[in-house]
């Protein structure tokens, strides 16, 4: 049995109502020839899926409210995203930042842990 994963990897994009953006360090040569790291975006809107893997905990103390939780991203295996990848992910007009964990990538999706650390 031949399995089509072309077809099921169609199937999953009906699935994928948010929108990501990429950005990876790397380094970029100057014009005057010397390199510096800076953030460049590799992909912009791509279609993708989000969802929570637990709730939030909250650290208060009585100069900060840490915010610390985890996601999973849910997009294409065709998208190349690797660890430590800042992803910008809009879902219903609410933009988030994420730092991208280690990808598994799977014939029809791939799914990325994500980290979340904001200060309220």
């Amino acid at each position: 049995m031949v399995i089509d994963y072309e077809k099921i990897r169609e199937q999953y994009a009906t699935l994928y109502t948010d929108l990501v953006s990429v950005q990876r360090s790397e380094k970029v040569k100057k014009p005057n020839g010397a390199t510096e790291v800076q953030w460049v975006t590799k992909h912009t809107n791509v279609p993708c899926r989000i969802s929570q893997t637990g709730l939030a905990a909250n650290t208060q103390t009585d100069t900060t409210n840490d915010i610390d939780y985890s996601s999973k991203l849910f997009l294409s295996p065709l998208v190349e995203i690797k660890q430590g990848d800042k992803l910008t992910v809009t879902r219903e007009g609410l933009t988030r930042e994420y730092t991208a964990g280690e990808p598994f990538i799977y014939p029809t999706h791939q799914e990325i842990n994500l980290d979340r650390d904001v200060k309220a």
